[in-house]
Parts: structure tokens; sequence; C-alpha cells
């Protein structure tokens, strides 16, 4: 009986790691919250299906048609003097910091593990520059499982007290 609902909560994981519509903490909570499913394998399921999503969103960055001739190129300059020139020149420092520290060995298991078991920063996001990054797919595989696991375990264990 487990089966299907492990196949359902990995299909719902790939689905939810892809479109952030899909919200996988709802999906844990509302399993448990029903009692008609058991809500660990659920978690298990969804952390699955999330790694499996992002690893995904991984590999179509790092292995994009084009992405070795537009490394050299240049940003385009901003107009510092608005208000739009100002965000984009922070988005870009912001996503340089993080590309920086994905690629360094010190910093990149920790702000992934750190990213996929409390959401700071966004998970979509680190995957998208963790592809671009010189981090390995396997690291990358490995630390967003254990953090995902670690959280929609424990969310699953809080709701199913209740």
């Amino acid at each position: 009986m487990w089966v299907w609902q492990l196949v359902l909560a990995i299909g719902f994981g790939i689905g939810s790691a892809v479109i952030p519509v899909l919200n996988a903490e709802v999906y844990v909570i509302g399993v448990g919250a029903s009692g008609k499913l058991d809500p660990v394998v659920a978690g298990i399921g969804v952390s699955v299906g999330q790694t499996i999503g992002k690893v995904a969103m991984f590999l179509a960055v790092r292995y994009r048609p084009g992405y070795a001739a537009k490394k050299g190129k240049a940003p385009k300059p901003v107009d510092l003097g608005t208000r739009r020139g100002r965000f984009v020149q922070w988005n870009r420092d912001v996503s340089k910091r993080l590309l920086d520290a994905l690629s360094d060995r010190r910093w990149g298991i920790p702000v992934t593990l750190l990213s996929s078991s409390v959401g700071i920063p966004p998970l979509y996001g680190v995957a998208l520059i963790a592809g671009a990054s010189r981090m390995g797919v396997v690291t990358f595989s490995l630390s967003v499982l254990a953090g995902r696991a670690a959280r929609f375990i424990a969310l699953a264990l809080g709701v199913g007290l209740f």
C-alpha cells in the first residue's frame, strides 16, 4: 500500500520542484492532517522527487546550448541613477556572490544544505546558480536530498503528532 503513496509523493515532488505554485510543504501537511496516508512516506517521497526536479534544473543550466560561448560576454551596463538600475546591479552582485560561494568547496555544501532545509536562500535560485558554478552534480544531489529529507520528515513527524 505504501508503494503507490511513495510514487504519488515522488511525482508531486518533481512537479513542485520545477513549478513554484505547487507547494510541497502543503502537500506533506495535508497528507499528515488527513490521516489517510503515511506522512513519513510522503515526506520521503517528496524529498526524492524534489531532488530529482532540482537536479534536472541544475543539469539544464549546466548543459544548455550556447553556455560556453556566453561565459565571456560582459553584462550590459545599467543606469545606477534609476531604481531599476540599482536593483539590477544589486541582483547581479548577489548572484555573483552566490555563484562564488557555490563554486568554493568550503561553502558550496553548507549553502546548499541551508537552502534545501531552511529555504534561505531559495532553493529554486540556488539550483539554477549551482548549475552555472563548479559544484559537482553528486555533491549538489546529496546535499539537496539530505536537506529536503530533514525538512519534510520533520514536517511530517510534526504533523503526525496532532
